[in-house]
């Protein structure tokens, strides 16, 4: 890519593609979709209003406005500060032990129904994980895990892949005994016995929540016997944590990994890093395609990407403290992270709101 030439902007492709996408996938699109698509479009266009700064300098007294971005978690514009605030919090309660990360897989034969019924299949997908993995916890260590889960519904080259990673420390809590069970060595646990009690629990979920496959079965036809479960050791947890904060709050794709946009051939071309080559490789789709692959990975309006259980959750405060004591661990105090000044052009001071302009919301 030339650097000279400027980098595109999602907005720019929303807007260029609208007609496209609605006359191919427009019957497809669920609210959430819409709206994600209609704030992406309005971000810092000046539709939703500005901010205007004055730097309070008296011997400057610079003067700029700043178009309003969107805020929505699915734009790449927004969110960085979103990121750097949960990163802080995770780090807050990491442990002085090793950590694994387990990753489940949903089948293919299944991707259907996360695009037409997302918002049950993820919550499905999250409880199946978390319920497996407590249940070896109390089986194979006699004591309570703690986990981060993290949904991720994409590849890198887009493609609808639902999977959870779910970081976990190496042991867990015996609060009656207020002692502290250790994983043996740099093993957690089997990763084809979590698979098949994985499938288990997501089949019953899925039955559960009304969505078995054909009504009225309890196993979907056609889905595999074995299903994809990956458990291996990351060392400490810092290296999981920076991972998994990685693709959070910042959308799908960069705007720096569009590459280019064909108008004449209505083609979008996007730039990726082959997970098995570990080289840049490139993709191009009808522009139509691409915006749907993008909107497919916008979640729920409330949908929580990323939650915590055992002794990690936000109720389990104590349980936390009792695992920092029995470990020893040295708290710190953490500053919040505050956002990036924006600085006067003219001598460098921090600038001031002195206005807020508002605009229309869009309504998707």
């Amino acid at each position: 890519m030339n650097p000279s030439v400027p980098a595109l902007r999602l907005a720019e492709l929303f807007e260029a593609g609208r007609e496209a996408l609605m006359a191919q996938y427009g019957a497809r699109l669920q609210a959430h979709q819409q709206r994600a698509m209609a704030a992406i479009t309005a971000c810092r266009s000046g539709a939703l209003g500005a901010l205007d700064w004055r730097c309070p300098d008296p011997d400057c007294a610079a003067q700029f406005a700043t178009p309003r971005s969107c805020g929505h978690r699915s734009c790449p514009a927004c969110q960085n500060h979103s990121t750097t605030a949960w990163l802080e919090r995770a780090r807050a309660k990491l442990l002085p032990v090793d950590y694994f990360m387990i990753t489940f897989t949903l089948p293919a034969e299944l991707r259907g129904l996360a695009q037409a019924r997302p918002q049950a299949l993820y919550a499905a997908l999250f409880e199946a994980a978390s319920q497996t993995i407590k249940g070896f916890g109390a089986r194979k260590l006699k004591a309570e895990l703690g986990a981060c889960a993290v949904l991720h519904t994409h590849n890198r080259r887009l493609d609808l892949h639902p999977h959870v990673h779910v970081v976990v420390p190496g042991g867990g809590i015996d609060a009656a005994r207020r002692q502290w069970r250790k994983v043996k060595g740099r093993y957690l646990f089997n990763a084809f016995a979590l698979a098949r009690v994985f499938r288990a629990k997501l089949l019953r979920a899925l039955d559960e929540a009304g969505l078995s496959i054909p009504a009225g079965l309890p196993i979907p036809a056609g889905l595999p016997a074995k299903w994809v479960v990956d458990c291996r050791a990351v060392g400490r947890g810092e290296p999981a944590l920076e991972y998994l904060s990685r693709d959070l709050y910042r959308g799908v794709i960069r705007e720096r990994d569009l590459v280019d946009y064909d108008a004449s051939a209505g083609t979008v071309t996007f730039r990726y890093r082959d997970g098995q080559t570990q080289k840049t490789a490139y993709r191009t789709l009808p522009i139509a395609d691409f915006l749907w692959r993008l909107l497919l990975h916008v979640l729920p309006t409330g949908f929580r990407r990323v939650r915590d259980y055992g002794f990690l959750h936000g109720k389990a405060k104590l349980r936390l403290a009792l695992v920092q004591l029995v470990l020893r661990v040295m708290i710190q105090m953490r500053t919040p992270p505050s956002r990036l000044a924006v600085c006067c052009p003219l001598c460098q001071s921090p600038m001031r709101i002195v206005a807020v302009r508002t605009g229309r919301r869009p309504d998707g």
